[in-house]
């Protein structure tokens, strides 16, 4: 029997367009006599091998929930090692995981090396596990990885289709994976499609149809793509708010204004840092080439995932110049996205959707390796006419310092960097309301029964 199954109906509306039309089978007059319904529970799993992005868009999806007047109950599992540094939304119960870091395809270590990779891993599984059957909740949410990190969900998903019909599956995937190529090779030598088929009842994309067909391009079979839901990007709340935030502390920005004293400001970011030194490396060697010191204020932002090493080459790179502030990190990049005349970074999901949500000018310097994702995602947005693009050559830092200056100076002065982009934003309203119809269709389907 399937989950659905279990209430009596086939709880999954056509397309998230038709989440707010009346369900048939139970009289009006019965609905309005529906007893106040109990918050439903929502598991989101949030594997973080590496860098910031699925932690910010898990987050961005628990604010939202969580602001569904009391609709949802929401645990966040998260294996992030700077969790406990970022403002949580309130009331959002965190359990952490075991941080681990990705030292090559499919090949992952404990992050602080004090354990092995294969006892770490054990904890971390049976923490899930111990948290499912804590939990029960309604729905698990699990952003990117289906089988989680190096298959630790798979006892999971066996059990809840074995002994837990009530929760309803769902995988959030970005909707540029990797190159078409690769991710079909990967999902069929992991049997990621049989686990899809099997282990979930809803494939929600993080993207756009109309940019990218995810079934066309990662080989999905018809029957496996009707379960397929278009949300749109998933972006922070405060990135596609108009006009002043609500709190003025949230509008306060990572370095001081009065250092900046009038010149426009440029933002330099690299996501969690782990893999973007080449960037800020390349970028502080184009400041030299550009000479003047009045033309722009740099604010370099590393990245909390960023060595120490490689910190303190930048802050040597960088030397005495008044022009220039390196700033370790910040949990709120929002208010220095907002406020930032440029921005230069890598293709990252999160970052890219912020950009693009915010209309900011911009250059992308997407990573080469070990996946094509930001590369696609950059040049997919240079098409559209939104930011410049420059795609890292092999001899990656000289090239790039060279080619800096002038893409810097053209993308100050270009009245026309952003147009209207092709890009649904409201990604995470649109899932909230599919997990809101979902649950309304149970309450009113056991309403019936009863």
């Amino acid at each position: 029997m399937s989950p659905d199954a279990a209430y009596g109906v086939v709880m999954r509306p056509a397309s998230l367009a038709e989440v707010a039309r009346e369900p048939s089978g139970c009289h009006k007059d019965n609905l309005a006599a529906a007893r106040p319904q109990a918050p439903s529970k929502v598991v989101l799993y949030s594997h973080d091998t590496f860098g910031l992005g699925h932690l910010r868009r898990n987050l961005a999806i628990a604010e939202r929930l969580l602001a569904a007047n009391g609709a949802f109950d929401v645990c966040l599992l998260t294996g992030s090692p700077v969790i406990h540094e970022w403002a949580l939304p309130h009331a959002l119960r965190v359990q952490p995981l075991p941080p681990v870091v990705k030292t090559g395809p499919e090949r992952y270590a404990s992050r602080d090396g004090t354990s092995s990779f294969g006892m770490v891993k054990g904890y971390r599984e049976a923490l899930i596990l111990k948290t499912l059957l804590k939990e029960r909740p309604d729905f698990f949410l699990v952003d990117h990885a289906p089988a989680g990190m190096n298959g630790e969900l798979l006892s999971t998903l066996a059990l809840i289709r074995r002994e837990m019909p009530f929760v309803r599956t769902l995988v959030g995937l970005r909707d540029i994976l990797d190159s078409p190529e690769v991710v079909r090779k990967t999902w069929l030598e992991q049997d990621i499609y049989a686990l899809l088929e099997e282990a979930y009842d809803d494939i929600l994309i993080y993207g756009n149809a109309q940019l990218f067909d995810v079934a066309e391009g990662y080989a999905i079979s018809p029957a496996l793509a009707s379960r397929i839901q278009y949300c749109g990007h998933i972006v922070a709340s405060r990135a596609i708010q108009r006009g002043p935030l609500s709190d003025p502390q949230q509008e306060t920005t990572c370095w001081d204004p009065r250092a900046a004293d009038g010149r426009p400001v440029v933002l330099v970011t690299v996501g969690g840092g782990g893999d973007g030194y080449f960037l800020m490396e390349a970028y502080l060697k184009a400041l030299d080439q550009l000479g003047r010191r009045d033309r722009f204020y740099s604010v370099i932002v590393t990245g909390p995932l960023m060595s120490p090493a490689e910190i303190a080459n930048l802050k040597a790179l960088a030397g005495n110049r008044d022009d220039t502030v390196i700033v370790k990190s910040t949990t709120n990049l929002v208010p220095s996205l907002r406020m930032a005349d440029l921005v230069v970074a890598m293709a990252g999901y999160n970052t890219s959707a912020e950009i693009v949500a915010m209309g900011k000018h911009a250059i992308l310097v997407p990573r080469t390796a070990p996946r094509a994702e930001q590369r696609l995602r950059a040049a997919l947005l240079k098409r559209l006419g939104v930011v410049w693009a420059i795609e890292p050559s092999p001899s990656l830092v000289d090239d790039l310092a060279s080619i800096l200056p002038q893409a810097l100076d053209k993308a100050l002065l270009d009245p026309h960097a952003q147009r209207t982009p092709l890009l649904d934003l409201h990604g995470a309203d649109r899932l909230v309301k599919y997990l809101e119809s979902i649950a309304r269709l149970r309450a009113r389907s056991m309403e019936c029964i009863a």
